[in-house]
């Protein structure tokens, strides 16, 4: 299964991070290449985003269904292509390093299934790492911005 982690400490309280990664409108528009995203529910949203893979630009539309949210610090979720053939799982995980600064977690893993499976999966090996930490990278910034400085 083609995956992507990555890690970051953030001057931000644990409290700061979860108040924005429980709420899917903060953080769906930071998706590199990102369209549009529509809340369905508390734990469902679909998201479109366009992909740039080697020469090839593609739409792509996701189904994202929130299957745990472990206030403070988790939130983990599946994933499934509306028009494409590919599955997932991923994770925002928070550890509590001081009272101001928390390391994130970001982790993504997908698979590409049918005929072209093998292809696919070749190239999300070397794409999605990239888009992991173009992700996690814009939450972190995202989040700085956020926190109140403290004197």
């Amino acid at each position: 299964m083609p995956s992507g982690s990555h890690q970051v400490e953030v001057n931000a309280s644990v409290d700061t991070i979860w108040d924005f990664v429980s709420d899917m409108n903060k953080w769906a528009p930071l998706v590199p290449g990102y369209v549009e995203h529509t809340i369905l529910s508390e734990n469902q949203s679909t998201w479109k985003f366009k992909g740039d893979v080697g020469v090839v630009k593609k739409t792509v539309s996701l189904q994202i269904d929130i299957t745990e949210w472990q206030k403070p610090n988790k939130v983990m979720f599946n994933l499934k292509g509306l028009n494409e053939n590919f599955v997932g799982k991923g994770f925002f995980e928070a550890e509590v390093l001081s009272e101001t600064t928390t390391k994130m977690t970001g982790n993504l893993d997908i698979t590409a299934k049918g005929m072209l499976g093998p292809m696919a999966n070749n190239i999300l090996r070397s794409f999605l790492p990239k888009t992991t930490v173009e992700f996690t990278d814009a939450i972190a910034n995202k989040l700085t911005r956020l926190e109140p400085v403290t004197k």
